[in-house]
């Protein structure tokens, strides 16, 4: 492998989709159809838990089609204020975590996002302790990690809350972590992730009921398992982890992102436009085809990581989200712009966060007829939207907001970007390569004082 070095400093290499210094907006002209093939990019939320996995192995990782998003940036750094050494080349990124100096993961990083709260299970379990701020992130609802402290405090950790953070350690008699049997109350992502890493080191058998199905589960038990962690179950509602002494090397590629590949079939869905889109992994987007298919679109596969869509007549249909394998809530704004202008009444109820609707208003501001009423959107289509500025609220909704630009007549302005450029490898440039009239600017002062 590369020799590494240590990355003290965000990485940017695409300023559109990584960029957090200068506010910016879109402006996106729309009512053109889009065309050609379009590359998914890496899986934002596979690839932050395999990086914080990488933790568990005191060699070296090189991980393939890393994706370029503040969101990475920023594990990357906290990974270098832990002490690990990294060098990224393109979509490969090389963890040597032989130097791991620290258990205390830095505030000013976990704060920021949600994701870097996943480091306490393989600091734990490799250190013996850690100590880790409350996590930030998108304002989507309530998650709180009262899951993931329960799973660490079932394998033997004591755990407390001070301050904002959250320490972790293990009895110095005990050793190590032991194996527990441990029921999620509910099938949380993060908490099934974090209990799986810390398992994979603990001293026995860990079974783990009621975890999350998702595919960036699996991912990250594979990549587990070809360090030499013994896990079996991953994607079903049951999990077993007989805990090994360590951990070694490994070479692994991260999975395509099922959001933006979603988001992609949307934007296609919502232009009347035929679209390529690969590399996929169709079983991943079976809730996402199966109503887009039901709203009234053509999806074949070309090959079998490749999938083409073709226009159809929009109609109405309702959408609950749902933990995987039932609809996701990433998809959960993009769809309901897409059904904003399909024929007939809809509705979308979102069961997963509680704080999950604000892009309503602003699909309201380009002319969308929208009820809200308690975890229920009642869609009425309209024959069209209108070019507006719009706002986005959290990843998905400034996602949304896009794909309802690229349909409505007139300008659009999107902002909110920061929150976009945290899930998206370069959403625009990928839309204009496909002949989308989008551009990215400078947002104007907001202080400025008319004269």
């Amino acid at each position: 492998m590369l020799e590494p070095t240590i990355i003290n400093s965000p990485i940017v290499s695409n300023p559109a989709s990584a960029t957090e210094e200068q506010p910016s907006v879109l402006h996106i002209w729309g009512r053109t159809p889009l065309q050609g093939h379009v590359a998914i990019s890496g899986a934002k939320n596979s690839a932050l838990a395999i990086m914080a996995g990488a933790l568990l192995c005191p060699q070296d990782c090189r991980l393939h089609n890393l994706p370029w998003l503040v969101d990475i940036n920023r594990m990357i750094q906290l990974l270098a204020a832990l002490g690990l050494k990294l060098n990224r080349q393109g979509d490969v990124l090389d963890i040597d975590s032989s130097s791991l100096s620290t258990s205390q993961a830095p505030y000013e990083l976990v704060s920021q996002m949600r994701a870097s709260f996943f480091v306490i299970g393989p600091l734990v379990a490799r250190l013996g302790m850690a100590s880790v701020p409350l996590p930030g992130g998108c304002a989507i609802g309530a998650r709180p990690v009262d899951l993931h402290v329960r799973g660490l405090q079932a394998l033997g950790a004591e755990v407390r809350i001070e301050h904002g953070l959250v320490h972790a350690c293990i009895n110095e008699r005990r050793g190590r972590l032991k194996g527990a049997k441990i029921y999620l109350d509910y099938p949380s992502v993060g908490a099934t992730e974090t209990i799986l890493m810390a398992a994979t080191l603990a001293d026995g058998e860990t079974l783990i009921e009621n975890a999350a199905q998702e595919p960036e589960i699996v991912d990250l038990a594979n990549f587990c398992r070809a360090m030499g962690a013994n896990i079996q179950g991953a994607g079903t509602k049951t999990i077993a982890v007989s805990g090994v002494d360590h951990l070694h090397s490994v070479e692994y590629s991260v999975i395509p992102d099922r959001i933006e590949a979603g988001t992609f079939l949307v934007a296609a869905a919502i232009t009347g436009s035929e679209l390529l889109l690969s590399p996929v992994i169709p079983e991943h987007l079976a809730p996402a085809i199966a109503k887009l298919r039901e709203i009234g679109l053509q999806i074949r596969l070309e090959t079998p990581d490749c999938l083409r869509i073709l226009p159809g007549e929009l109609r109405a249909t309702d959408i609950e989200t749902r933990p995987f394998p039932g609809f996701p809530t990433d998809m959960q704004a993009q769809f309901m712009a897409l059904l904003a202008i399909s024929e007939g009444n809809s509705v979308v109820s979102e069961t997963v966060f509680e704080n999950r609707l604000h892009h309503v208003a602003e699909l309201k501001r380009m002319g969308a007829d929208i009820r809200v009423k308690g975890n229920h959107a009642f869609v009425t289509g309209v024959p069209r939207l209108s070019g507006a500025p719009v706002q986005g609220t959290d990843l998905r909704a400034a996602a949304a907001l896009v794909v309802a630009g690229l349909a409505a007549e007139g300008k659009t302005e999107v902002g909110g970007l920061q929150h976009l450029d945290r899930g998206y490898d370069n959403l625009e440039g990928k839309l204009r390569q496909l002949g989308a009239k989008i551009e990215r600017v400078q947002a104007p002062p907001s202080n400025v004082t008319p004269a």
